[in-house]
């Protein structure tokens, strides 16, 4: 059957980094995809004419290769969420919420290095009530290479790998569409690497009995 799919990012490249084969595979099974966007750059913030240009043709792109019905801006300037951001998030998430009406959303790591990360992830869990959204029956928080593994690892704060993805059909073409953030990329041992994700999705294949998978951490899930 299916299932509306919403995949939400502080950043551009986030989606891919953290859950790209597993949106890959949702397209694969007939699923509908949804994206958020919630922080973008700009000239004023401090960015060139023509990587704003570029970034925008970087999200165009991978649109389509993901093959999202439906891409949402949030327009907040990047690095720049704090905890007053979130009363202001909650609202504009929720009414995209109530739009699409997704059975599944994948949301950031709560405790992850980025700032931009956290304050989004309470933002979110603002909007997964069940008596307010009861089309939602999974949220899964997905790891973000470069900011989930450089988070202070208290046993209050740890990313815990509880639900995974056997994505081997779809690793190489999740670093084709990382390469499209092509400024984001680096050589190993820099985290956002092709080697470094491949590695994190063959260690995370390991624990799942498959060549690749994505790890999430399950928030909750109603069968």
């Amino acid at each position: 059957m299916q299932k509306k799919i919403l995949i939400i990012s502080a950043h551009p490249d986030d989606e891919t980094l953290g859950a790209g084969g597993t949106l890959l595979k949702h397209k694969a099974n007939g699923d509908k995809l949804y994206w958020i966007i919630v922080t973008s750059i700009s000239e004023s913030g401090g960015f060139s004419k023509d990587r704003v240009i570029s970034r925008g043709k970087e999200i165009d792109e991978v649109s389509k290769r993901f093959g999202f019905e439906d891409v949402f801006f949030l327009n907040f300037p990047t690095m720049s969420l704090t905890s007053s951001s979130v009363p202001v998030l909650v609202p504009e998430i929720s009414k995209i919420f109530q739009e699409v009406k997704p059975e599944v959303i994948y949301t950031l790591n709560r405790s992850d290095a980025h700032s931009d990360h956290r304050y989004l992830s309470d933002a979110v869990m603002a909007c997964t009530k069940s008596f307010r959204y009861p089309f939602l029956k999974k949220v899964l928080m997905y790891e973000c290479i470069s900011e989930t593994e450089f988070a202070p690892s208290f046993p209050e704060k740890v990313f815990i790998p509880n639900y995974f993805v056997d994505v081997s059909g779809f690793m190489d073409e999740k670093i084709e569409i990382m390469k499209i953030y092509f400024s984001e990329l680096g050589e190993h041992p820099f985290p956002r690497s092709e080697r470094n994700i491949k590695a994190l999705g063959t260690f995370r294949g390991a624990v799942a009995g498959c060549e690749y998978a994505e790890a999430f951490q399950i928030v909750r899930i109603i069968e």
